[in-house]
């Protein structure tokens, strides 16, 4: 028991300032559902039914971007649930109505890939936006858009700095923060936390310079998403 205690006591005194806190902290993951429940029903399903949320542009395919936008709306609250998972027991096994399955402890990588994915394109699509939008509105690089009948670059340009970037942002940190307390909960060991950490961000700043030099040099229509 002593020595049990000790181990652990050592381990957290080697521990970072980030590893604690991302060890200790379960409030980002919910921050990233409440921030993905407010963003599914008063921007995607409010887009969905009543149009563009700012008045910026005419979509030249207003139907499509209504179907679209409701298909945005619920993939969101799906991943915000899967925040909430991260931190709550019943994210940790398969639940008991699962034939053959049930109870069983779920594979953390099943948990943990998917949510670094999608935290990465969200932080690398967030910073991208507040980089492009910030170089298009300072005059440094022209902005090309698709999908639209009538646009007012400046206005749109402007509203997703307020708005649209910072979410995806935020919600990828939150998402990241969540991923990383999951990671200490199931048990990965800290050597094996800090390399996956130093991979992840060096695959995000990747992932975030090829989009900016995407825009920036107009080859977006490749990656684009």
């Amino acid at each position: 028991m002593n020595k049990d205690h000790t181990s652990v006591t050592s381990t957290t005194q080697v521990m970072n300032a980030f590893e604690r806190f991302t060890m200790r902290s379960v409030w980002p993951a919910y921050a990233g559902f409440c921030c993905a429940l407010l963003y599914a029903v008063f921007v995607r399903f409010y887009e969905a039914a009543a149009g563009i949320i700012g008045g910026y542009g005419q979509l030249s395919n207003p139907k499509g971007f209504s179907m679209a936008s409701y298909g945005a709306g619920v993939l969101i609250i799906i991943c915000g649930f899967i925040l909430l998972g991260l931190v709550k027991p019943w994210g940790l096994t398969v639940p008991a109505w699962v034939p053959h399955f049930r109870r069983k402890r779920i594979p953390r990588q099943l948990i943990l890939i998917p949510t670094l994915f999608s935290t990465s394109i969200l932080i690398a699509h967030g910073t991208t936006g507040i980089v492009t939008k910030t170089l298009f509105l300072v005059g440094a690089i022209p902005l090309e858009l698709k999908g639209w009948a009538v646009i007012d670059k400046e206005r749109l340009a402007i509203w997703d700095l307020i708005f649209y970037e910072p979410w995806f942002l935020i919600m990828g940190i939150m998402s990241g923060l969540a991923a990383a307390h999951y990671a200490h909960a199931s048990g990965v060991m800290l050597p094996r936390f800090r390399l996956w950490m130093i991979r992840f961000v060096v695959i995000v700043s990747l992932l975030t310079l090829l989009l900016i030099a995407s825009i920036v040099f107009d080859f977006s229509d490749i990656l684009s998403f």
